[in-house]
């Protein structure tokens, strides 16, 4: 009888609307439970965290947390490379419970997982950002441009290793509406589909949670918390630490910050703090925090973030400017902040830089790793465009190669009627595709990954040889 009274008296707590200050003296709960494989055997070990304390499973699997349930929603684990990543239809679940759902259960929570048959090092990883739906229109799209081209890949990828999506956040464009078919279209891929929430992804009638009085029973996040779950989380895959975290301070009506809460640093260096130093860790999140063109979009507190990575190999994936943009930003912090699935805003099939609308497949191989942009509607091989002389108007004469998966660490010659001209000089400007689609064409984003080139009066064809930074080259050759 008392164990009904208290859970039903937990219940009120958690969904009435008591006063802000009843609610704050009430509201720090013991939870508890276990983490188990299928057969019922505790897992030792296995990080478990509610938003702001950390702990591990006991020899047993036995977890306790204190939770106060007017900063934490959800109790996640931290699922260990050596058990599948638990999922329904292809989509992630079963890594968290809801405070709400461990209130209905009496304050008691198992978490089951599935020990692998064979533990690989190798892995597929696809960053896709920015679907960024508005209507049912840019919904098709998606559904029939964007979804079948990764499960073409997927499909192939799967064969020899596991493959792992992840979208970098503005999965719609304000319109809650469209959460339920979003998450339908990424069902049974063939991947094992995780989320990160972006600044398109709040309901904008209110301030996130972090911004609201404590207590309240409604926030910004919280329609993409009950499909999708925490912002901020993490899993082991191989030998990757895998990460996902919100980076944008949202002040209600579609106003927001690019940042980080101190608070959520100090979870990040929380999370860390189980994994060994050198360890490879991929971080996902939606606003680039490096970017050295169009450095508007960067988060404000990325210097704090960098310190709290600095003893890890670390591989940042991003999205939100809608452009591509590779960035090492140390010996061990590489930021991709990669071309948008929507381009720009499903306008037409570039992003802002010219980039064409696609994701990145990852393959990741112990702490190794490769990648390769795939646009949407091209195979792996279109990996940068050409235009020739005349096509590109800021640059009248020149041949002119955007290639947006650019780095210091690629090289990038042309050919004159089949003689090597040496490397092609690289020039920040606009996308002449992208800048042909405005009204006004000054309004282009800048972007650097352009290469331009002079061909002497006379010349019949140019060659143009990309070699990325894992010495792979693509080539294409234009008739002048």
């Amino acid at each position: 009888m008392k164990k009904m009274k208290f859970k039903a008296w937990m219940v009120g707590v958690l969904c009435a609307g008591f006063c802000v200050e009843t609610f704050a003296q009430d509201a720090v709960f013991s939870f508890g439970g276990k983490v188990v494989d299928k057969a019922g055997k505790g897992i030792a070990g296995v990080v478990v965290n509610d938003g702001m304390s950390f702990t591990q499973t006991d020899a047993k699997g036995a977890w306790s947390l204190r939770t106060d349930t007017t900063r934490s929603k959800f109790v996640s684990i931290s699922t260990p490379a050596a058990y599948e990543l638990p999922q329904q239809d292809g989509l992630a679940a079963g890594h968290y419970v809801s405070v709400r759902a461990l209130a209905v259960a009496g304050g008691r929570h198992d978490f089951v997982l599935q020990k692998r048959r064979q533990v690989s090092e190798r892995f597929c990883f696809i960053p896709v950002s920015d679907p960024q739906v508005r209507n049912e229109r840019e919904m098709k799209r998606w559904r029939q441009e964007t979804v079948p081209d990764m499960v073409e890949v997927i499909d192939s990828l799967k064969q020899s290793r596991e493959v792992v999506g992840m979208t970098l956040g503005d999965l719609v464009f304000d319109n809650m509406s469209l959460y339920g078919e979003y998450k339908a279209s990424l069902e049974n891929t063939g991947a094992t589909f995780f989320q990160c929430i972006g600044n398109h992804d709040f309901d904008k009638q209110y301030q996130d949670l972090h911004n609201m009085a404590a207590g309240t029973p409604v926030y910004g996040e919280m329609v993409y918390n009950r499909y999708f779950g925490p912002t901020d989380y993490s899993f082991n895959i191989g030998k990757a630490h895998v990460v996902t975290m919100k980076n944008l301070n949202y002040v209600g009506n579609k106003h927001y910050l690019e940042a980080m809460t101190g608070d959520q640093i100090a979870w990040l260096e929380k999370d860390l703090s189980y994994v060994p130093k050198g360890s490879l860790v991929l971080l996902n999140m939606h606003a680039a925090a490096w970017n050295r063109v169009g450095k508007d979009g960067n988060i404000r507190n990325a210097a704090r973030l960098q310190e709290a990575l600095k003893d890890y190999n670390v591989h940042v994936f991003c999205g939100h400017t809608h452009f591509f943009q590779n960035v090492e930003v140390a010996s061990n912090l590489y930021q991709h902040n990669i071309g948008a699935a929507c381009g720009a805003w499903w306008a037409g099939w570039v992003n802002q830089c010219g980039a064409p609308n696609g994701y990145l497949v990852v393959d990741v191989d112990g702490d190794r790793l490769k990648w390769h942009y795939k646009a949407t509607r091209r195979d792996f091989s279109y990996q940068f465009r050409l235009y020739n002389k005349g096509e590109f108007q800021s640059q009248a004469p020149f041949v002119v190669a955007n290639v947006w998966d650019w780095d210091d660490a690629c090289r990038i010659v042309w050919y004159q009627d089949g003689k090597p001209m040496g490397e092609m000089e690289q020039f920040v400007g606009a996308d002449e595709e992208r800048a042909s689609q405005l009204k006004d064409r000054s309004a282009a984003v800048q972007t650097p990954h352009l290469f331009r080139a002079l061909p002497a009066d006379g010349a019949r064809q140019v060659k143009v040889e990309w070699t990325n930074r894992f010495g792979e080259t693509y080539t294409q050759t234009i008739d002048l």
